[in-house]
């Protein structure tokens, strides 16, 4: 595939059985419900995957059975989040082996890289790596700011082909970047979708339980009916904002795939946290809103 995946790609949960190991038939319930919602393709491995408490041989699982559902057409995009070349490269090749059609990748993160060693990190990814390469501008996540300018020279790197924006406002980060070459897509669970294409986003990475409402938002706003986007997003914001809470964003996602039918259980693994009260009693009131 020569074109970097692009359009509405939701973050896959990775879900668990109570007792925390890997629950593959719903992972393929999930990836069905993603392709009947109307996603675009779909990632693995991102913040919203809980892929930092994933281990190398369900990597391989939940890629090979993600693919199965999917088939060959789906681009299915894999996170890298190695704190290293070496980590970073062996991630890179599982999702290679896989099936992954893009590398989705951090920048290492427990020791911080000035502006020029991003650059350099990027580039021998892209040189070994098999796969091409979508930068994730995380900087709340990582610690690590990628500027303008060093977007810019990774821009010209063969092999590098996108950009997933997390930086916040993420409007203006994504107007900074949009003329450079690469994709740009919007991340954040997609809090400033509609300014983000106004800016030029050519995509979004939200979290993955309310992709179908997405999905209308998203042919209502190429469509020209502006007004309708804007209000079906408005009635998803309560929902997108109590997702990005600090340590109960992964409880959220699996509490209301749980609720929708489409995962069987809500268990996260450590350091995520189950529901608290406070956040339940508030999720509650915002399901029943939305009659979900």
């Amino acid at each position: 595939m020569s074109n970097p995946p692009i359009g509405l790609i939701p973050i896959l949960a990775t879900p668990f059985a109570p007792d925390g190991s890997l629950d593959v038939p719903s992972l393929r319930s999930l990836v069905e419900f993603e392709l009947s919602a109307g996603a675009d393709g779909v990632a693995v491995f991102g913040m919203a995957s809980e892929g930092f408490a994933l281990s190398a041989a369900e990597r391989e699982v939940i890629l090979r059975e993600v693919r199965a559902v999917t088939g060959p057409e789906v681009p299915v995009v894999a996170g890298v989040n190695g704190t290293g070349i070496a980590p970073a490269l062996e991630q890179a090749r599982l999702a290679a082996e896989g099936g992954a059609v893009q590398i989705m990748v951090l920048p290492p993160f427990l020791v911080k890289p000035g502006p020029g060693q991003v650059v350099e990190f990027f580039s021998e990814i892209a040189a070994r790596a098999d796969l091409p390469v979508m930068i994730q501008d995380a900087p709340g996540v990582t610690g690590v700011s990628i500027d303008p300018a060093a977007v810019a020279a990774l821009a010209g790197v063969e092999g590098i082909t996108s950009i997933k924006v997390e930086s916040p406002p993420t409007p203006v980060k994504v107007a900074a970047v949009r003329d450079f070459g690469l994709a740009v897509l919007g991340g954040q669970n997609a809090q400033a979708l509609i300014e983000e294409y106004d800016n030029g986003a050519v995509g979004t990475m939200p979290a993955c339980e309310f992709t179908d409402v997405l999905r209308v938002v998203l042919d209502d706003l190429a469509a020209g009916r502006r007004s309708d986007a804007r209000a079906g997003f408005a009635r998803l914001l309560p929902l997108i904002h109590l997702g990005v809470r600090p340590g109960q964003a992964w409880a959220v996602h699996k509490e209301i795939l749980v609720r929708r039918g489409i995962i069987a259980s809500a268990t996260v693994r450590l350091p995520a946290r189950p529901l608290d009260a406070v956040t339940g009693k508030a999720l509650n009131e915002i399901l029943e809103e939305l009659a979900w």
